[in-house]
């Protein structure tokens, strides 16, 4: 590997590691540079570039610029196929990256076709009873769910579940995620006695692998509290949310997206009891934090809007008039350097 490969590999793992720690600013120039490195080194049609590629793809999908993402991802697809041919492994990698964006930005009926051929081409592959076909699996059941089609994906989670299991043992964490998935899906069916068991199943598995204060397990935490608090144990709810909260400033620090989605959820956990003044600042922190992305990346979080409005819901229980809520809203954005506008 010549000297500019090893500065490209070189910088495209320092921006992976700021990107993981939310640096997204500082990890796109280092991203592009990579990419430009490679483009000069190798071609611009070369399977290294379609990985640079990818790679910026889904930063720029995590700032919220799906529309800049999506030709990279076209141009990366593109590359691999007339590199390996259509039919190759890292083909159905660029698909279901591909797919993942079209169903963020609800082209769904797009998505399903591009992620059934990337499962066809990890089944001829590797195989039916591969890991990697368990993944495709899994991201076809969520696009099947997300279309309401629930009787149809609950039996691809099952079989992602049963390939983990036997693949990987009872008690990893890939399984974890499969009953996580399998959970959410018998919640969204209303058999939340069913769902229970698995999220705890999930979560005793989390915390065993990764031990009690790793940021999967505040995952698993935040969706058994959720599921408490839809069958009414809210007092059961509230810890297990306060626990995910600290377990994500301790990983993340405290002005991090996934602090401020714990922050939402407990907020609104408060709320449901009528803790209003407990619930008000900490709906007023998550707020900050997705304002304070919007402004350090210059794009809108996709969580904005909705933590905005249940912001906005907290404080007119709060007795507060539409007057006194646009002036608490101006003078938030206003602080984080931003203009509110009300778009309802």
């Amino acid at each position: 590997m010549d000297d500019s490969a090893i500065l490209a590999t070189t910088l495209n793992n320092l921006a992976q590691l700021l990107q993981a720690t939310n640096r997204l600013a500082d990890a796109e120039p280092l991203m592009r540079r990579a990419l430009a490195i490679d483009e000069n080194s190798f071609g611009p049609d070369h399977p290294k570039v379609a990985i640079r590629l990818n790679n910026l793809a889904q930063l720029l999908q995590a700032t919220n610029r799906l529309a800049d993402a999506e030709p990279l991802m076209r141009r990366a697809l593109a590359i691999d196929e007339n590199s390996f041919g259509p039919d190759h492994p890292k083909v159905a990698i660029d698909l279901n990256n591909l797919a993942q964006l079209l169903q963020a930005t609800n082209r769904l009926a797009d998505a399903e076709p591009l992620m059934r051929r990337a499962l066809a081409i990890d089944e001829n592959s590797f195989g039916p009873d591969h890991p990697k076909v368990a993944i495709r699996l899994n991201n076809l059941a969520q696009l099947l769910q997300a279309t309401n089609r629930l009787a149809d994906a609950e039996p691809l989670m099952r079989r992602a579940l049963a390939i983990d299991e036997n693949s990987f043992g009872p008690d990893h964490p890939k399984v974890a995620i499969d009953l996580n998935n399998l959970a959410q899906l018998l919640q969204a069916t209303n058999r939340l006695a069913d769902a229970e068991p698995l999220m705890r199943r999930a979560l005793a598995i989390d915390e065993n692998s990764f031990g009690p204060d790793h940021p999967d397990v505040a995952i698993d935490l935040n969706n058994l509290a959720q599921l408490l608090q839809a069958t009414n144990r809210l007092a059961d709810a509230e810890p297990l949310m306060r626990r995910a909260l600290a377990i994500d400033e301790n990983s993340f620090g405290p002005d991090h997206p996934d602090v401020a989605i714990d922050l939402n959820n407990l907020a609104s956990l408060l709320q449901a009891t009528h803790r209003l003044a407990e619930a008000e600042p900490l709906m007023r922190r998550a707020l900050s934090i997705f304002l304070d992305f919007t402004r350090r990346t210059g794009y809108e979080h996709p969580h904005l809007s909705t933590v905005e409005g249940n912001y906005e819901g907290i404080l007119k229980a709060l007795g507060q008039s539409e007057e006194d809520i646009d002036a608490e809203l101006r003078k938030l954005f206003e602080e984080h350097g931003l203009i509110f506008e009300r778009t309802s």
